[in-house]
């Protein structure tokens, strides 16, 4: 059973790490991070938690500041029994599409763990097709303590990605809306067109193609 540990006033509030071992075996929790935006890959994160090291104030990635999702990020790396990642590029995303290319990136999290679980819970309501038992966990990124603190490997994983895509296309934003589809995003999509790290599948970034083949960009890609 799992439990909500108390808050101070204001703060979100933290999952008690429970026992991680399942009927037969440990337990994996699988979440990703990037399936919306119009840019970059889609990370996916498996955790299996150590009961003897446990993690104060795991939760939901999407209710923490960037500062604590990044101590906490620290803290599983050094205390979990093992973590995964996995990424679908976004030639992956056009190619596939991408609900297919994050149930890829999921198996290629599963697939990097150090141990094999004989439990994997999902956050949502799809699983990948994996070789063990697996579950999945609708709201499970805030119910269940592996499935967050995946959700928090995954969000910190992608937002270093971006930040090394903003240093190659500062213009686009990239470090601030981390490829979603803001009205900056769209704004510098339109002057600029695409980059290659754009999905083209997506039809905002497809729209912005059509109007960049009939006027030359003001900025050479490799400039901004």
């Amino acid at each position: 059973m799992r439990h909500r540990a108390g808050s101070a006033a204001g703060d979100t509030p933290a999952l008690q790490l429970p026992l991680h071992w399942g009927d037969d075996g440990l337990v994996a929790g699988v979440d990703e991070a990037g399936r919306g935006p119009l840019a970059g890959p889609v990370v996916a994160a498996a955790v299996m938690l150590d009961e003897q090291r446990p993690i104060a104030g795991v939760a939901d990635s999407k209710t923490l500041c960037p500062a604590r999702r990044e101590r906490l990020y620290d803290a599983i790396m050094a205390r979990a029994l093992c973590v995964g990642v996995g990424v679908a590029e976004v030639e992956e995303i056009d190619r596939l599409n991408i609900l297919q290319a994050t149930l890829l990136a999921m198996q290629r999290a599963v697939a990097a763990l150090r141990l094999r679980p004989s439990l994997v819970r999902v956050d949502g309501n799809r699983l990948p097709v994996l070789p063990m038992r697996a579950e999945a966990v609708v709201r499970g990124d805030a119910t269940d303590a592996a499935i967050a603190a995946a959700s928090i490997v995954a969000k910190v994983t992608r937002d270093r990605l971006m930040d090394a895509l903003h240093a190659c296309y500062p213009a686009y934003g990239f470090d601030r809306h981390r490829g979603y589809g803001t009205a900056q995003h769209l704004r510098a999509l339109q002057m600029y067109g695409p980059t290659p790290a754009h999905r083209r599948s997506f039809a905002p970034v497809a729209h912005a193609l059509t109007h960049a083949a009939l006027a030359q960009p003001t900025v050479p890609l490799g400039q901004r």
